[in-house]
């Protein structure tokens, strides 16, 4: 199933995406949350009922516009270095490669939609792009076993992590360069982790058209259970929780020479089953 967020006529809410567009939920399930995390909380209950509603579509994609999947998630944690490829592209600067799991935290603030622009911030130009699955955390859990893991999981969607190299590389702590506002892009939907088999999806990035990362989730270092495992030994994890999963080999900043974004910029992610993202580069106001 692939669940989204949209807003039409200036009010948000929840779609069913099916075949030439959109089923609103509240129109035809007016007792069901009318935010993403709420629903997540619910999911159990009501997801047969979702599952079920067969309607006509009650709007065409290009009649609306989609948000986020989540919007306000409780937290956004990425893992770094976790395709080998880039690791190996990581060490040419300077980077040893991990020998545990690398976390760092991206500000709730820095959540975009799926075709909203990125912005090229006044602090600087080292404005740079990641290519990630995502998974958005679906129930309450610490110390979770890596068996059971796949089980806290609600769902997946795309993300650009996008990073400002200069801030995230002055010090050891990587948080700030990650956490500009606009730059956590997700979506376009989520698609149910029932419905997707997460280890094996080609994904890709494009800037401007020109291919500049392609990979497999298969190449995933530590997958999304090991994530799981390790980050709910330290904390607890909740419904909405957005998790990056790394990038591959390709980033602007490890090109020689670099080649950071600019003005006028689109990128461009596609990862199989899960759609694509794309969202144009443009000056903070």
């Amino acid at each position: 199933m692939k669940l989204a967020q949209f807003t039409h006529e200036n009010t948000r809410r929840i779609a069913k995406i099916v075949d030439g567009g959109i089923i609103d939920l509240y129109h035809h399930l007016p007792s069901l949350p009318a935010d993403m995390i709420s629903l997540i909380n619910q999911w159990e209950s009501v997801k047969d009922i979702i599952k079920d509603l067969e309607v006509p579509i009650d709007y065409r994609l290009d009649e609306i516009k989609l948000e986020a999947p989540v919007s306000r998630p409780g937290k956004i944690f990425g893992i770094g270095l976790n395709y080998a490829d880039h690791a190996v592209e990581a060490a040419t600067g300077g980077i040893e490669r991990p020998e545990h799991q690398v976390w760092f935290s991206k500000a709730v603030t820095s959540i975009n939609g799926p075709f909203d622009a990125i912005q090229l911030p006044r602090a600087s130009d080292k404005l740079d792009y990641e290519a990630e699955m995502v998974f958005i955390i679906g129930k309450r859990c610490k110390n979770i076993s890596e068996s059971e893991a796949r089980s806290a999981i609600f769902g997946f969607c795309i993300g650009n992590d996008v990073s400002v190299r200069d801030w995230q590389l002055r010090t050891g702590q990587f948080m700030i360069g990650k956490s500009f506002d606009s730059h956590a892009p997700i979506g376009p939907y989520i698609v149910t982790a029932d419905a997707v088999d997460e280890t094996n999806l080609g994904i890709r990035c494009y800037v401007n058209g020109e291919k500049r990362q392609e990979s497999n989730t298969k190449y995933l270092m530590f997958d999304c259970a090991a994530q799981i495992a390790h980050l709910s030994q330290a904390m607890t994890l909740e419904p909405g929780d957005v998790i990056f999963t790394g990038t591959p080999a390709g980033v602007g900043a490890l090109m020689s020479p670099a080649n950071y974004l600019k003005e006028g910029d689109i990128v461009r992610v596609e990862i199989d089953q899960l759609g694509a993202i794309e969202n144009i580069v443009a000056k903070e106001p």
